[in-house]
């Protein structure tokens, strides 16, 4: 129970369907509208920055959560040890936005939350993944190509940031930062077909 308890309320936690409850605020079914996918970026092209930051902000919060509050509190005897639990917890706050209990199991990319998780176990590399999604995002207004760039680059920087810190259980959390990145990458092949056929909106354009 000290591994099942702490991973089940993080995959609950991950569940939130934040966009739609958002959009449902407001008559919305985020599901019909734009991309119909739960996450920023189409809460942001159908809801607009003052509902889609809060999602944002809250998408994090889960990931981050997970790991900070719900690992250590509910995993201090977990056999995993205080970094695996908490990487457990965390991946699964990652699988609950991606696929939701509360939402059909059809949600987000799993960008937003897989941040907040690897910013609490490896903030740095995650900072330096955040500027170069930022800088993508602001030059060539794709968020998807800043999405995917960003997570190819999560696991090298995941790997340098502990080699030099010393960081537990490092290989650990390569192998992960590798599997989330995969499978944020994997959910953006739709995106990436479009961007090579040069059909991919543009930030601030109605999504496809």
């Amino acid at each position: 129970m000290s591994t099942l308890l702490p991973v089940l309320i993080s995959y609950l936690l991950g569940s939130i369907p934040t966009s739609a409850i958002a959009a449902r605020m407001r008559g919305i079914d985020l599901r019909a509208e734009g991309s119909g996918n739960l996450g920023f970026t189409n809460a942001l092209r159908v809801l607009g920055p003052r509902a889609a930051v809060p999602v944002l902000i809250i998408d994090i919060a889960k990931g981050l959560v997970a790991v900070t509050i719900v690992a250590r509190i509910l995993g201090t005897s977990s056999p995993l040890g205080p970094t695996g639990i908490a990487l457990a917890a965390g991946l699964a706050a990652v699988g609950g936005h991606i696929w939701p209990a509360f939402a059909r199991f059809r949600g987000g990319k799993g960008a937003a939350t897989a941040f907040g998780v690897f910013l609490a176990l490896a903030p740095l590399a995650t900072l330096v993944v955040a500027a170069v999604w930022l800088a993508i995002v602001f030059t060539t207004r794709y968020v998807s190509l800043g999405s995917i760039t960003a997570a190819a680059l999560l696991p090298l920087a995941v790997f340098i940031e502990t080699r030099e810190r010393g960081t537990a259980q490092p290989l650990t959390l390569v192998v992960a930062a590798a599997a989330v990145a995969a499978t944020i990458i994997m959910k953006h092949r739709s995106n990436i077909r479009r961007l090579i056929r040069g059909e991919e909106n543009r930030f601030g354009r109605p999504d496809r």
